[in-house]
């Protein structure tokens, strides 16, 4: 009997998970002749006083404030700053390397992103073709102007955990109800095989489930955050916290490989027992 390959999922968060700080801080804000503090700022504001949900507010603040300097947005401009994107050491030949890795061991690994970032920057990023998927916040635009005039999809961090089972199941269209819905005896992609990489709280719905469900959550965090990641494991809402470092023999990247270690030790046990009960069939058959 051939031996049968398995799959495993890795989702990640964007903003301070895979880069440094909030993907608009890098090139859209100063384009706006504005600091990040300043935005950020104008954009809470605006939510406090109207009660419009924050994701939906940043959206909109990114509309409003880029008329007000008469800067155009098209999705080809905001494709066009994701180059400007900064990564944590190692974050760009993490995706090849880690594939690599589960190639060797008999496990497919398979990139997913779930960010409430703008999904038209991180597109233009030299890292979006490593993704299977890319779930972010993005805009409907005007066909004649090529201007944004309506939320597409928002993203918050409680509706990143649909996502985890629409990769689960591979039911990757957002808007496909009927099947992300439907009880299937077998997933895909197993919830023991996804692992979840964010940076803090706003993930902990995300994590928490994955983690619940038998996957790992992976809590990602600059120094200057440590205190507040380390919580999250003495909380149990995460397996484990690691400082930002894809690099190789960093303690994330020895982490994830004795994850597909795991994985892979499982699948070769799941085939073993599958030889076994077909062999033992085949002789009683006999």
């Amino acid at each position: 009997m051939a031996k049968k390959n398995t799959i495993m999922a890795i989702m990640y968060d964007f903003d301070k998970t895979l880069c440094t700080t909030d993907m608009q801080n890098y090139s859209f804000i100063p384009a706006l002749g504005m600091t990040p503090a300043e935005f950020w700022g104008a954009t809470g504001k605006f939510s406090e006083e109207t009660g419009c949900e924050r994701i939906l507010s940043y959206m909109y603040m990114m509309i409003k404030l880029s008329k007000d300097k008469g800067i155009k947005i098209t999705k080809k401009w905001l494709n066009s700053l994701g180059k400007d994107v900064i990564y944590f050491p190692g974050v760009e030949k993490w995706f090849d390397r880690i594939n690599k890795y589960g190639k060797e061991r008999g496990v497919k690994v398979e990139h997913y992103l779930c960010s409430s970032g703008t999904k038209e920057i991180i597109e233009g990023t030299t890292i979006a073709k490593k993704f299977r998927r890319i779930y972010g916040c993005e805009f409907h635009y005007d066909k004649d102007t090529q201007e944004p005039v309506w939320p597409k999809l928002a993203i918050n961090y409680t509706q990143k955990t649909q996502y985890f089972f629409r990769i689960a199941k591979g039911v990757y269209d957002q808007n496909d109800d009927k099947n992300i819905n439907t009880i299937t005896k077998k997933k895909r992609i197993p919830y023991s095989n996804i692992v979840y990489l964010g940076d803090g709280m706003t993930d902990v719905p995300c994590m928490t489930l994955v983690k619940e469900k038998g996957g790992k959550a992976i809590a990602i965090h600059q120094k200057k955050d440590k205190d507040t990641m380390v919580s999250l494991v003495k909380e149990g809402r995460v397996n484990f916290a690691f400082i930002a470092d894809y690099s190789p023999g960093s303690d994330l990247d020895k982490t994830m490989k004795m994850i597909i270690d795991g994985i892979s030790v499982q699948n070769a046990l799941a085939n073993k027992e599958e030889a076994l009960i077909e062999k033992i069939y085949k002789t009683y058959k006999e």
